[in-house]
């Protein structure tokens, strides 16, 4: 609906500005596709994007940084940091549940351990940190656990070594 508004506002000012009524329309167009841009903005790109895990019975302290190149930057501790290239369906899946987030909504605190010996699973993006199971993110559950169960930790079929 929107690109059918824009190209609606389009043509009445192309009209308009043929008829030789320049004044009138002039402060129109300006404010009007102004509008039409807003509103077709992505709430979030949501890449680059930082997945982490951390906590829990073994320690974790896991990061898979994404780049919107698909290039991921894996650090554990203990472990040597690793660079690899997602697999292009695994990265296509990541970026279109990350631009499902209203990345907007969230707030940008660091999640805490709700209980001793909590595993933190967290997603990062645009400023903005939650946990994986708040219900703003959940479009990302299934990728993020895909990523690092077969993919980056450490670096496996879907993530290849560079």
């Amino acid at each position: 609906m929107t690109v059918t508004a824009g190209l609606v506002l389009s043509g009445c000012g192309n009209e308009s500005g043929s008829a030789g009524s320049p004044t009138t329309p002039t402060p129109s167009a300006p404010t009007l596709p102004t509008a039409s841009v807003t509103q077709s903005t992505p709430v979030g790109a949501g890449l680059p994007l930082t997945v982490s895990r951390t906590g829990g019975f073994a320690g974790f302290d896991d990061r898979v940084q994404i780049s919107p190149d698909g290039v991921a930057t894996v650090s554990g501790r203990g472990k040597e940091t690793i660079r690899c290239k997602l697999d292009p369906s695994l990265l296509a899946t990541i970026t279109a549940a990350a631009q499902q987030v209203d990345w907007a909504s969230l707030v940008a605190t660091k999640p805490t351990t709700k209980h001793p010996d909590d595993m933190i699973l967290a997603v990062t993006a645009n400023g903005k940190t939650a946990r994986i199971e708040d219900p703003k993110v959940k479009p990302l559950a299934a990728p993020v656990n895909k990523l690092l169960t077969e993919a980056a930790i450490p670096p496996g079929k879907l993530c290849t070594k560079i």
